[in-house]
């Protein structure tokens, strides 16, 4: 019978950690500003980014296998719900996925962990697609 993940098996590890996953947060918004296809997902971010960012590297955490930062912080992530009121089709989801590439790109040197990362992160972008 296989063992459990450990830390080290975890993408959270292995994308660096809570340093690794802020610096991420942080490269994903410095292109969401700068990409214009980008420009519509970013207008709907009601609160200044540097909470945004703080929110999505707290999020990514418990996302990729790591400790889970959100919930003690913003409650529950039920993060469908919470995006219902923005209209996501997929132009949006597909501008939100662009900036995440290319934060990949500038954050995680080695190929493979970036397509895995980029695979679940694709997921969870169609997931939270709400319109056709």
């Amino acid at each position: 019978m296989p063992s459990a993940a450990t830390d080290d098996d975890r993408l959270y590890a292995r994308l660096g950690g809570s340093d690794g996953l802020q610096a991420l947060a942080a490269r994903f918004y410095a292109w969401m500003e700068r990409l214009p296809e980008a420009a519509a997902v970013h207008a709907m971010h009601r609160q200044p980014i540097p909470e945004v960012q703080a929110r999505l590297a707290h999020f990514l955490s418990g996302f990729f296998g790591g400790p889970d930062l959100y919930r003690p912080r913003y409650g529950e992530p039920m993060m469908r719900r919470r995006h219902l009121p923005f209209a996501i089709g997929p132009a949006e989801r597909d501008a939100w996925l662009a900036c995440m590439r290319l934060a990949l790109d500038d954050c995680v040197p080695d190929p493979a962990l970036r397509a895995e990362a980029y695979a679940q992160l694709a997921r969870f972008a169609e997931h939270m697609r709400n319109r056709a």
